[in-house]
């Protein structure tokens, strides 16, 4: 504990000494992880509304004109659950389904309320067993009478799947160039102090301090300054999807089908993974940075 109580003396005061070079690593890290933080938020959400797509893959809902009588919705569904594939069929009335979007929209859903009336239909839900029935069953429930549209659509599901992949992909190409950015911005910074004080090192390994006795201060100053960092940066980018959620929220509520990620579960992950990975740039950056010096 005496000798960890030394290094992180020593840490901060090393980070005193340096404030032009601390203020400007800082900066460009918490830069860094404000971007990484933008696609990290996109990368969750998407893959949350991928999530939600591939839940609605094996629904499929057919709307119901209002002249339908329950009797003959009643003999549709009949006839629907002898078509092959199908695994289960249930009525869905406009009151219910205006209900699940109330619960969709949240803290929204009294604009709902202010509707003169309900401009839902009727439906049936029908969920396959597998969906390779799916445009099977679709193309013998359409020809039947009453029905008003038949919400299906597997080729424009998996081209929107093939989008969130590649954008997954670029995504996490760009994370990674950051992190490594990043890591190169704090090596350099402490490669700076390591040379000022390139005597003082020298004079230490000549009296038999050990490498890690050394590299302990810069080890802890990297591990700082990540991590003022990793709090500016969650803070930004948390304020950032507050901001996101509470004014666009409604509206992209209506194209995902999941809703955005929960903004207190979204933050208090982003501060984990931030923190994180704000002291492991910082701790590698550190030791890079000293890595020549010490194999002298």
């Amino acid at each position: 504990m005496t000798g960890f109580g030394v290094a992180l003396k020593q840490a901060f005061s090393q980070i005193n000494r340096n404030k032009m070079m601390t203020t400007a690593s800082l900066f460009s890290i918490t830069a860094i992880l404000l971007v990484l933080g933008v696609f990290f938020l996109i990368v969750v959400n998407i893959n949350n509304m991928a999530e939600g797509i591939k839940q609605d893959f094996d629904k499929i809902q057919v709307y119901l004109l209002d002249e339908v009588a329950p009797q003959q919705s009643e003999e549709m569904m009949a006839q629907i659950r002898g078509f092959s594939g199908v695994d289960t069929v249930s009525y869905l009335p406009r009151e219910e389904a205006l209900d699940q979007w109330k619960v969709k929209w949240g803290e929204n859903a009294d604009l709902l309320d202010r509707m003169p009336t309900n401009p839902l239909p009727n439906s049936i839900i029908i969920m396959v067993t597998n969906l390779d029935y799916a445009n099977a069953i679709v193309e013998q429930v359409v020809p039947m009478e009453g029905i008003e549209q038949v919400n299906y659509s597997q080729d424009a599901v998996d081209k929107l799947l093939r989008i969130t992949r590649i954008i997954q992909i670029v995504s996490l190409i760009i994370i990674l160039a950051l992190v490594a950015i990043s890591i190169l911005v704090v090596s350099n910074t402490i490669k700076l102090t390591v040379l000022a004080r390139e005597r003082e090192i020298v004079i230490m390994r000549y009296i038999g301090a050990t490498n890690w006795f050394i590299r302990g201060p810069f080890l802890l100053e990297g591990i700082i300054i990540g991590a003022i960092a990793a709090v500016i940066g969650s803070v930004a980018v948390g304020a950032i999807y507050y901001y996101v959620v509470g004014h666009f929220g409604m509206d992209l509520a209506l194209f995902l089908p999941n809703g955005f990620v929960p903004f207190d579960f979204m933050v208090a992950n982003l501060l984990i993974i931030f923190l994180s990975l704000g002291i492991c740039v910082g701790a590698c950056g550190s030791i890079i940075s000293m890595r020549r010096f010490l194999e002298r």
